[in-house]
């Protein structure tokens, strides 16, 4: 059994050797990665043991690069239905539930709430049904954290919280090194 190619991603670390994002973590498809490196915008710092080739040249996937010019992290996050659930752990802010999530504005748009870090959670969409266009005295319903503006470090450490489905091996050196070691 051949496995796909689309099995080999590349690690993509800053020039730092940080990774641009943990969540969802810096992934390029193995063809962007090779482009990459033919256009001497990375390095390679891991590779896979498949190949790839064509009749006059062949080489080894690259499993982790780093990219040669630096690239300064954002200073605050992006307003995005992604961070949002980020921000509350992909977890309903209402009854703690995980699935069907949907964002639920605490002050509704109808009473002036504003789409904003500070007046949207995240919300299983029962919940977000219940609650309605109500104020959350209204409805007796009252958000577990209220809302606020996270920070980008925030939320990579909420990231590093949901590890992805695949780790290869060789991404290991490369991921969470920056984090406080216990004394």
């Amino acid at each position: 059994m051949s496995v796909s190619l689309e099995s080999f991603p590349a690690l993509v670390l800053n020039a730092d050797f940080r990774p641009l994002s943990y969540f969802p973590l810096s992934l390029w498809p193995w063809q962007e990665a090779v482009k990459a490196v033919f256009l001497d915008r990375v390095n390679i710092l891991s590779e896979y043991d498949r190949t790839i080739q064509s009749p006059s040249f062949e080489m080894r996937l690259p499993s982790v690069v780093s990219l040669k010019r630096y690239i300064a992290p954002a200073r605050t996050p992006a307003f995005t239905r992604f961070n949002v659930f980020l921000r509350d752990r992909f977890t309903c802010q209402y009854c703690h539930e995980r699935e069907d999530l949907t964002f639920d504005h605490v002050v509704p748009r109808s009473r002036g709430g504003r789409t904003t870090w500070e007046n949207v959670v995240a919300a299983c969409a029962p919940c977000n049904l219940r609650k309605g266009g109500r104020l959350p005295k209204q409805a007796g319903m009252y958000p577990r954290r209220w809302p606020h503006s996270p920070t980008v470090r925030e939320l990579q450490e909420n990231g590093r919280a949901f590890p992805p489905r695949h780790l290869h091996e060789t991404w290991r050196d490369y991921l969470y090194w920056d984090t406080e070691l216990e004394p």
